[in-house]
């Protein structure tokens, strides 16, 4: 069976037993605090576990795309060494939300695996969890486990203890036994050596857990106590990769289709071959695995940055082009060429793959070609090092530093430190390295207490759509600590105003008020599991009486006209530009806008003044809103409006309109464009490949930035002794500067011409080289002129000039390239060396090299030590 003919069989086998097939969420989650990216199966149901949702269908099934970068075997670092472990995959699988248990769980994955797929029964384990004797005090699972004895032999089921048979969401939170079931791949021979079930849960290649059967029965609370669920449910996660691996007769995931047409292609455009070497082999299982993670990631709009999901991307990407650069040879940018074979083998399953196919081939190839210039910069920062260093042990210290701050990787620092001979100070390293994670994760650990609830328990209604106060009670809190933030409190209310953070707009702040005139801030308002939850610093006096909850008016109207203009915005830049733009994200606050878009190049000052100009023929215009609430998702597309892509739609969705602007949108807007005022860009600047970012102002805003423009505007003038025309006085400026620095640069030149004859005698002779290391007033082009002049009357000449401009110093080296050849001279190891004096550095070619400093009372000795370099 083809990987395309698997999934489906499994989808449609759960769909004959009344499961309802949905889609994959994005693999970037958006909205949720406590996740970056959708680890499990089961995260897009995280709801209806904890009961905070009822679901509109009882049983699911899906196949649902994740990632994850830690862990025992998922470590980043790890990924790529074996054959059967990835950052993202699939995993197919089917739930029961209250509904069925344990035993049509069991049945049917036996029924699946042996009947429909066809998988000899003998070579197939199952565990069950064998009980605890830990505070938990849990007792063997009796019902899994006399399930199993009736469809398998005694010796086939094997009894595990909590870390693999006891599922937990977290820290706190739903959980349950588990019931494994694992497959042996081995040939006959290995098997009559070692059974089977010796190498359960052993790390063996080739005996792998597929299935994974959770029984959520329990709830784990703050305190780690365990109570039971109200209701029981199952959560199934079966690995895609390692099935098709099974169902193919693979030893390997990467000898799947799965994987094949990824790892030919990368044969071609690296011209190396898999199966020949070890390091060539995890170099492309690397890169075959880190571009499917990274292109997923870019279809669900989250781009490589610098910071959270971001960062994690961009290190996943830097990984491979590493692999590449290492051990595969290559030296510019190829991994972008893979995604074409990506998107034709799984865009059928995953059309988003195709739909951004243009997209996540530009920002590959622009990360390769950044990081491929961070590599070539980290070789001259290690040379420095190197050059730097006392002995052949390498500071670990320094190395961190190259890692940290450069980027540089580390494995990649230890391989050159060993072609020269060198070796790495790991202990040190290691040691700044868990400083780092310790510091990190200190400031973003946050523990919560369990909630107490009060109240009857039901979806909590978002009426800020209408109104910005309600009468409310309070249904539950908690106490949240974080190093960040201090001591916090969480508290749901029946219904609520206040909009919790999403789709880009950040969340409502206001008060709640008591009776009693008890005035509580909210400082934040967030979605956590369907929860709409406000954050305070103080609770209530009283936890049981009535409240009313007050949005601040002020910073909910701006953020509604700031939001609004990003409507106005989208639909501006699709009709100045081209219906080829799409929203790759936003931000939006009180104070400004952001507004991220796809266009292939800068905008164009007169474009820039034409989006302005639609969008306030908008707010001109005063359109009146039209929304419409509880359209299906099909109902509104065929209306026109547009959906985002890495936006995961429910049954029922909410139409923006403003006239021909639609916009599927959960987010709260104006009554009338009229309320935005005005809109002004303010700046317009690159993100990433094909991704443009747009930052505008509207209303109160654009008020003070007009205000301001226009002092800055009066004091110029001022400063041109009011004059009526300051444009033209600044341009009459300027010419009068241009000419003045063509005369300066003429005197300079003729400086130079007078100071080369000066010089050409001074030189001295040692050892056949003409010498010469002197200080001059020259800036730094005028020392390089001078030096290649002095170049051309001498073919064996060592220079070194030194300059001091502005309190810095400045050093210049010239060798002639005949004296490069003869001696083996560099420049660039000249400056860096004598850069030590003036405390600092630099670099350059063999025969010309440049240096600057802080210290200029260095340059005398810098001077003396040049001979240092000849004699």
């Amino acid at each position: 069976m083809t990987s395309q003919e698997i999934r489906s069989t499994y989808l449609e086998f759960f769909q004959s037993k009344s499961h309802e097939i949905v889609a994959s969420a994005p693999m970037v989650i958006q909205d949720d605090p406590t996740l970056m990216f959708t680890n499990a199966g089961m995260n897009q149901f995280k709801e209806y576990f904890l009961g905070n949702t009822v679901p509109k269908h009882n049983r699911i099934t899906d196949t649902q795309k994740c990632l994850r970068v830690s862990g025992k075997h998922n470590d980043l670092e790890e990924v790529g060494m074996d054959t059967y472990h990835h950052t993202m995959f699939e995993m197919l699988g089917n739930w029961s939300f209250g509904d069925y248990f344990k035993k049509e769980a069991i049945h049917w994955a036996w029924e699946l695996l042996t009947e429909v797929f066809k998988i000899k029964k003998d070579i197939l384990y199952v565990s069950v969890f064998e009980g605890s004797s830990d505070g938990d005090n849990l007792g063997l699972d009796e019902e899994a486990y006399n399930l199993w004895k009736n469809i398998v032999p005694k010796d086939r089921i094997i009894l595990g203890n909590k870390k693999d048979n006891f599922w937990e969401m977290g820290d706190q939170g739903p959980c349950g036994p588990s019931s494994e079931i694992h497959v042996d791949l081995r040939s006959e021979e290995e098997k009559a050596k070692v059974a089977g079930r010796d190498l359960v849960n052993a790390d063996h290649p080739q005996v792998v857990e597929i299935w994974n059967l959770v029984f959520m029965e329990f709830n784990r609370k703050a305190d780690g106590s365990l109570e039971k669920l109200p209701a029981q449910h199952v959560d199934t996660g079966m690995g895609f990769e390692r099935l098709c691996m099974v169902l193919q007769n693979k030893k390997s995931n990467y000898d799947t289709d799965v994987f094949t047409p990824l790892i030919a292609t990368i044969e071609k455009v690296t011209n190396s071959k898999y199966g020949n070497s070890e390091k060539t082999d995890i170099a492309i299982r690397v890169i075959a695995d880190h571009l499917r993670a990274v292109a997923f990631s870019i279809a669900d709009g989250q781009l490589p940055s610098n910071t959270g999901a971001g960062y994690v991307i961009r290190r996943i990407l830097r990984r491979a082009i590493r692999y590449g650069f290492t051990f595969l040879n290559t030296k510019e940018p190829f991994i972008h060429k893979l995604v074409a074979t990506l998107s034709e083998q799984m865009g059928e399953a995953f059309p988003e793959l195709l739909a951004q196919k243009s997209l996540i081939e530009n920002v590959i190839r622009e990360e390769e070609q950044s990081f491929l210039r961070t590599l070539d910069q980290g070789l001259i920062l290690l040379e420095k090092i190197i050059d730097e260093t006392e002995g052949k042990v390498v500071s670990g210290k320094k190395a961190f530093e190259l890692f940290d701050t450069f980027g540089f990787p580390i494995d990649l620092t230890a391989l050159i430190l060993r072609e020269r001979g060198f070796s790495l100070d790991e202990p040190e390293f290691n040691a700044e390295l868990k400083q780092q994670k310790d510091r990190s994760r200190a400031a973003s650990v946050v523990t919560a207490g369990d909630w107490t609830v009060r109240g009857k328990e039901e979806e909590v209604p978002f009426v800020g759509y209408d109104v910005v106060e309600s009468p409310v009670e309070i249904t539950r809190h908690r106490k949240v600590d974080s190093k960040k933030d201090g001591q916090l409190y969480q508290i749901v209310l029946n219904k609520t105003p206040f909009y919790p953070e999403g789709g880009g707009q950040v969340g409502d702040k206001g008060f709640l008020l008591s009776l009693n005139a008890e005035k509580i801030e909210v400082i934040d308002t967030k979605k956590e599991n369907n929860l709409i939850v406000h954050f305070t610093k103080t609770l209530p006096k009283d936890l049981t009486g009535l409240l009313m909850a007050k949005v601040d008016v002020t910073k909910r109207r701006r953020t509604e006209a700031n939001h609004t203009a990003t409507h106005l915005l989208h639909q501006a830049l699709r009709h100045v530009l081209g219906t080829h733009v799409e929203q790759k994200g936003s931000m939006v606050n009180q104070d400004y806008l952001r507004f991220d878009f796809s266009h292939f190049s800068k905008l164009t000052q007169e474009e820039l003044k034409k989006v302005e100009h639609f969008v306030n023929s908008r707010i001109q215009e005063q359109i009146a809103l039209n929304e419409q609430r509880d359209l299906t998702y099909d109902e509104a597309l065929e209306q026109g409006a547009i959906a985002l892509f890495g936006e995961k739609y429910g049954d029922s969705v909410r139409a923006i309109k403003f006239e021909n602007s639609i916009e599927l949108c959960g987010g709260t807007h104006v009554k009338n464009t009229a309320e935005i005022w005005y809109f002004k860009i303010v700046s317009e600047g690159a993100v990433a490949a094909g991704i443009r970012r747009i930052e505008a102002i509207t209303g109160d805003a654009v008020k003070s930035y007009f205000t301001e423009q226009t002092t800055i505007l009066n004091e110029i003038s001022a400063e041109l002794k009011n004059t009526k025309n300051p444009l033209k006085a600044i341009q009459n400026i300027q010419e009068e500067n241009a000419n003045l620095k063509k005369q300066l640069d003429a005197l300079l030149r003729e400086k130079a011409k007078d100071l080369k004859g000066e010089l050409q005698k001074e030189l001295t002779e040692i050892d056949g080289v003409s010498f010469l290391a002197k200080k001059v007033d020259l800036d730094a082009g005028g020392i390089k002129d001078l030096a290649f002049q002095l170049g051309e009357n001498n073919d064996n000449l060592f220079l070194l000039l030194a300059a001091e401009n502005g309190g810095k110093a400045l050093l210049s080296c010239y060798i002639s390239k005949e004296l490069v050849k003869q001696k083996n001279l560099d420049a660039g190891k000249v400056v860096r060396e004598l850069g030590k004096y003036i405390q600092g550095g630099g670099g350059g070619q063999p025969f010309f090299a440049t240096a600057g400093g802080k210290n200029p009372h260095g340059i005398a000795e810098a001077l003396e030590n040049a001979k240092s370099f000849i004699e």
